[in-house]
């Protein structure tokens, strides 16, 4: 049997349900290559970093940063370019570039937490209006309805919760390992942005 006529066979709720999974599909892959493309040597971004800035060469430090273009090296760089109008304007600017690329990184996981909860629930609305239908059957035939008038009714019913179920079940668990990633990288963002404040606060305390 193909996926089309199981599709068919479960009723129209199927296929808010099957159009929700490749949603979410779509969405599980394009986060986890954005996550994937953001990840960072920490320790190997900050010495070179912390190099230019002891140095005071402040465009090798801007360039570096454009040449990573991790949401980490982004807000760095954002910060960089206001050193000339104060430190404090350089906090600012650190502190808006990281809400931006947290906004970035998080782009579409409320969807995602949403077809996880949605779905199952899809799944379980299929399954009643399925019962009802069959009971309403047992109803036509007035209660001399044998296990084979209502067999099929059942199991196309049972469907939609298998599937609603198992799109949830999936959506949920990659919602919670792509939020793991992106706190991970959060607070790859907040070490370096604290690290490059202090380094600058301290290099202007020697000058």
């Amino acid at each position: 049997m193909s996926l089309f006529s199981i599709i068919i066979k479960g009723g129209w709720l199927l296929i808010p349900i099957f159009i929700a999974s490749i949603i979410a599909v779509a969405i599980i892959i394009d986060r986890y290559i954005v996550i994937k493309k953001s990840k960072l040597n920490v320790p190997s971004f900050l010495v070179k970093i912390r190099a230019f800035l002891k140095r005071g060469d402040i465009d090798s430090a801007i360039e570096y940063c454009m040449e990573d273009k991790s949401p980490s090296a982004n807000i760095v760089k954002k910060g960089l370019k206001k050193i000339n109008l104060g430190h404090e304007r350089v906090k600012e600017a650190i502190e808006s570039a990281g809400k931006q690329e947290i906004n970035k990184l998080e782009k579409g996981l409320s969807v995602l937490a949403t077809i996880s909860g949605v779905a199952p629930l899809l799944g379980f609305l299929g399954t009643v209006t399925g019962m009802i239908s069959a009971f309403m059957k047992i109803e036509d035939l007035q209660g001399a309805a044998n296990p084979s008038d209502l067999a099929g009714g059942i199991w196309e019913a049972l469907l939609t919760t298998a599937f609603g179920l198992a799109v949830g079940i999936i959506a949920l668990s990659f919602y919670n390992y792509l939020v793991a990633a992106i706190n991970k990288l959060v607070l790859d963002m907040e070490i370096i942005s604290n690290d490059v404040i202090d380094i600058l606060e301290e290099t202007n305390s020697h000058n």
